[in-house]
C-alpha cells in the first residue's frame, strides 16, 4: 500500500471527534452514513428555502408539510444512488489489506458527493427563475454548448455564477474538513462481522432507492401531488432531477408510451378522422409505408407557386404583443398585423426553440421526447418543407444569426433539405455582435441581400430566418429604440428592439420587387419564460402569428390554430400542390367558426386543446380536463370529466403516440421519386400496438 493511502490525518478537533466515535458503530460504512447525514440536512435546508422564496404558490396548494416529507424520501433515494457505488465495493476493499484504499476512496467519494449536490442546489434559483422548474433535461443538453452557454451566463449571470462557484468550493472544503478523522480510522471487527452485515446494508439502500413496494420504483410522478409543475418539481432534489432526465434520454424513441398504448390501425384512424380533410386526400394506400402521406390541393392554385420566407421570431410569446394581451413592447408587429393573416389564438407546440423549429419546418407533432432536430433517426430522409420545396427546383437556405451548430440545428438541416447555412462566421463587419451573436439588424439584412440576389436571379426560393436578440442576456445596440424599462439589459427592451429589426426589413421588403412573388410567414418558437401554476400553462403557449406579402388580404383567423398548421397553410396559398406527411390543417380552407385544435407539450405533460376545451395526459395518472378561458388566460380544472372524457382522451393519445410511431419506423418522409407507388396490406398490424417506441 503507498504511503500516502496510508498516511495518518492531521488531528481533528474534540467535538469532530466525538462525532466520528459515535459513528464508529457503523465500522465501514460510516463515511457513508456521514455523508447520508449531511446530504439529508443540506437537500431539506435547500428545499426550505425553494420554498419559502416561492410561497405564494408553495402555500396556494396547502401541502408544504406533506412537501418537505415527501422530499425526504426523495432525498433517500438520491443519498442511496449516491452511496451505492463504494458500497458495492466495501466486500473487497473493507477488509484489512485494503483498509487504506477503502478509507481514501469514501473520504473522496463523500467530498464529491456532497459537492455535487451543493452545486446543483445552488444553480436551482437561477434555473427555477428562468424554466420555472428545477434542473432538468434542458440543464444536460446545454452543456453539450459550452461556448453560448458560457457567454450567456457570463454576460446575464455573472454574480450568480461566480457565488454559486465559490459556495461549491467551500462546501468542498468544509467537507473535507468534516470527512478527515475517517482518514485516520483505524479497521475494527472481523471479516465475518463485513460479509455478514454487507447484504442487510444492501437490500436497506436497495429499498431507498426504490422508495416503494409498487410494482415500479418511484419516478418524479410519483411526486406530482399538486396542479403546479413548479411545486412538484421542489418536492424533488436537483441531482435527482438531472439524473432521471439523464436516464429518459436513452428511451426517447418510446417516449409516448408514458401516456397509454393503442394498435397503430386504431391510431391511424382516430388521427385521421380528426383532422380536416377539405384540401387533403389520402394516398396512402398506394404507399402504404407511409400512412400520414396526403396529396394537398392548394386554395389558390397559381401558374407560378410563390417564394416563401419564414422568419422564427426568438421567444416573442403572445405575453409582448399588446392586441394579444400582452405588452405594448412589439409596435412593429402590431402595424404589420393589419396587412396580412392575424392569429388571435395560434398555440407553440413546446417551450424550446428546436421544438418550434421542429412545428414550422415540418410540421412534426410535439411528444415527451426531445425534438426531431436532435434525435439521431431524423438527421437525414426526414420531411420538410426545404426537401418538398427543393424537390421543385427551389433554392433553400437557413440565415443565422449565431452559430448554426447549436441545438444540432445545421445538421438537421443540411441533412434534410436545405441547400445552405449562413451563420455568424458569414457575416462581415456586423453592426453589433453578442453573445449569441450578430443582431437581428445584421440578421436581416443579409436576408435582404440574399432573397434580393435570389429574385433578380429568376430562382424561387424559400429562407428560413431565425432571430436571436430576444435572448438572455438581451444584448443589442444602442440607439435603436426608446427603451420600455430603464435598464437596457431586459427581456421587454430585447423584444422591442427585435421588433424594430422586424419592421426595417419588412420596409425594405415591399419596397422591392420580391414583394409580390412571395409569402411571408412570421411566427414566435415559444414564449420567453413557460411557467404558470397550473399542469399546462396555456396562456405561456399563446403566440403571435402573420401570414403577408403577395396577394394576401388582411384576415383574422380566430380559431385555435396549432403551429404544426402553418406550414400546410402556407404552402396552400403558395399555390403549390404536394404530396406530404404534414398532420395540420389547411387553414386557407378552414370556417371562421370552426373551433380548431391544438396540442402542447409540457414537461412530461401533453395537453390536446379543441377549442377552449382541454385534455392533459399524464405519466401513470388519469387525463385531467379542464376549459381555457382565453380573455382571462385561465385554465380552470373541470370536477368532473365531460360526458365526451374518452373520445378526446383517445384523439389526445392517438396524437401523441403517432409521432413516436412515425419516427421510430421512418415514415414521416416524402416518397422516393425513384420508387413507384405500390400497392399493399395496411400500413400496420392489428396486432402491434402504438406506444411511442
Amino acid at each position: 500500500m503507498s504511503a500516502s493511502l496510508a498516511a495518518p490525518a492531521p488531528p481533528a478537533s474534540p467535538r469532530l471527534a466525538r462525532l466520528w466515535q459515535g459513528l464508529a458503530v457503523f465500522g465501514p460504512y460510516a463515511p457513508l452514513v456521514m455523508m447520508v447525514l449531511v446530504g439529508l440536512v443540506l437537500l431539506s435546508a435547500s428545499r426550505l428555502g425553494l420554498m419559502a422564496w416561492q410561497w405564494e404558490r408553495v402555500s396556494a396548494t396547502g401541502l408544504a408539510g406533506q412537501m418537505l416529507l415527501q422530499g425526504v424520501r426523495v432525498d433517500l433515494i438520491q443519498l442511496g444512488l449516491l452511496a451505492l457505488p463504494p458500497l458495492l465495493l466495501a466486500p473487497f476493499l473493507a477488509t484489512a489489506p485494503a483498509w487504506p484504499l477503502w478509507r481514501r476512496l469514501t473520504w473522496l467519494w463523500a467530498i464529491l458527493a456532497i459537492t455535487l449536490l451543493v452545486f446543483l442546489e445552488l444553480a436551482t434559483p437561477g434555473f427555477v427563475g428562468e424554466y420555472d422548474s428545477r434542473p432538468n433535461r434542458l440543464f444536460v443538453e446545454y452543456l453539450k454548448y459550452p461556448r453560448e452557454v458560457s457567454a450567456m451566463l457570463w454576460g446575464g449571470f455573472r454574480l450568480h455564477v461566480l457565488a454559486g462557484l465559490s459556495f461549491t468550493a467551500l462546501a468542498a472544503w468544509a467537507m473535507s474538513r468534516l470527512m478527515r478523522p475517517w482518514l485516520a480510522e483505524p479497521r475494527r471487527g472481523k471479516h465475518w462481522q463485513l460479509w455478514l452485515s454487507w447484504p442487510f446494508v444492501f437490500l436497506l439502500v436497495a429499498f431507498a432507492i426504490r422508495s416503494t413496494t409498487d410494482h415500479r420504483p418511484a419516478n418524479p410522478a410519483m411526486f406530482a401531488l399538486t396542479a403546479d409543475p413548479m411545486v412538484n418539481s421542489l418536492i424533488l432534489n436537483s441531482a435527482w432531477s438531472v439524473a432521471h432526465a439523464v436516464y429518459n434520454l436513452k428511451h426517447e424513441a418510446e417516449s409516448g408510451a408514458v401516456y397509454g398504448e393503442m394498435p397503430v390501425e386504431e391510431m391511424l384512424a382516430t388521427v385521421a378522422a380528426a383532422r380536416g380533410a377539405e384540401g387533403l386526400t389520402s394516398v396512402s394506400a398506394a404507399l402504404p409505408e407511409l400512412p400520414t402521406l396526403s396529396r394537398l390541393l392548394p386554395s389558390r392554385p397559381r401558374a407560378r407557386p410563390l417564394n416563401l420566407v419564414i422568419v422564427l421570431e426568438e421567444s416573442l410569446g403572445a405575453t409582448f404583443v399588446e392586441s394579444l394581451g400582452g405588452l405594448p413592447v412589439t409596435p412593429e408587429l402590431e402595424k404589420l398585423k393589419e396587412q396580412g393573416w392575424w392569429f388571435e389564438q395560434l398555440y407553440a407546440t413546446g417551450t424550446r426553440s428546436v421544438r418550434g423549429i421542429e412545428a414550422v419546418t415540418t410540421g412534426f407533432p410535439p411528444t415527451p421526447a426531445q425534438s426531431v432536430v436532435k434525435l439521431s433517426l431524423s438527421q437525414t430522409g426526414f420531411f420538410s418543407l426545404a426537401d418538398l420545396l427543393g424537390r421543385r427546383g427551389y433554392h433553400t437556405e437557413f440565415i443565422y444569426g449565431g452559430e448554426s451548430h447549436f441545438d444540432n440545428m445545421r445538421s438537421f438541416f443540411k441533412g434534410n433539405g436545405f441547400e445552405r447555412v449562413i451563420d455568424e462566421k458569414d457575416y462581415q463587419a456586423p453592426v453589433f455582435t453578442g453573445s449569441w451573436g450578430v443582431s437581428d439588424e445584421d440578421l436581416f439584412n443579409r436576408a435582404h441581400q440574399e432573397i434580393t440576389a435570389h429574385h433578380a436571379a429568376g430562382k424561387p426560393f424559400f429562407t428560413l430566418i431565425f432571430t436571436s436578440s430576444n435572448h438572455s442576456p438581451f444584448e443589442f445596440p444602442d440607439g435603436r429604440i426608446e427603451l420600455y424599462d430603464e435598464e437596457k439589459g431586459t427581456e421587454n427592451n430585447a423584444v422591442k428592439y427585435a421588433d424594430y429589426a422586424l419592421g426595417r426589413f419588412f420596409e425594405q421588403a415591399r419596397a422591392s420587387a420580391y414583394w409580390q412573388d412571395t409569402v411571408f410567414l412570421v411566427v414566435a418558437d415559444h414564449d420567453i419564460r413557460t411557467k404558470g401554476d397550473s399542469l399546462i400553462p396555456v396562456e405561456r403557449f399563446h403566440i403571435p402569428g402573420l401570414i403577408l406579402g403577395a396577394d394576401i388580404e388582411p384576415r383574422r383567423i380566430r380559431t385555435v390554430a396549432s403551429q404544426i398548421d402553418l406550414p400546410v397553410t402556407v404552402l396552400s396559398l403558395m399555390g403549390i400542390e404536394a404530396d406530404t406527411p404534414m398532420l395540420g390543417r389547411d387553414l386557407s380552407r378552414e370556417a371562421a367558426d370552426a373551433p380548431g385544435r391544438a396540442m402542447m407539450q409540457y414537461e412530461q405533460h401533453y395537453g390536446w386543446m379543441e377549442g377552449q376545451r382541454l385534455v392533459i395526459l399524464r405519466p401513470e395518472k388519469e387525463p385531467a380536463h379542464a376549459v381555457y378561458d382565453p380573455a382571462a388566460k385561465r385554465l380552470a380544472l373541470a370536477t368532473e370529466p365531460p360526458a365526451d372524457a374518452a373520445e378526446l382522451e383517445r384523439r389526445a393519445l392517438a396524437h401523441v403516440l403517432l409521432p413516436s410511431w412515425l419516427y421510430r419506423e421512418q415514415r414521416y418522409r416524402l416518397p422516393d421519386e425513384r420508387t413507384p407507388a405500390r400497392t399493399a396490406g395496411p400500413a400496420g398490424s392489428g396486432a402491434m400496438r402504438a406506444t411511442g417506441g
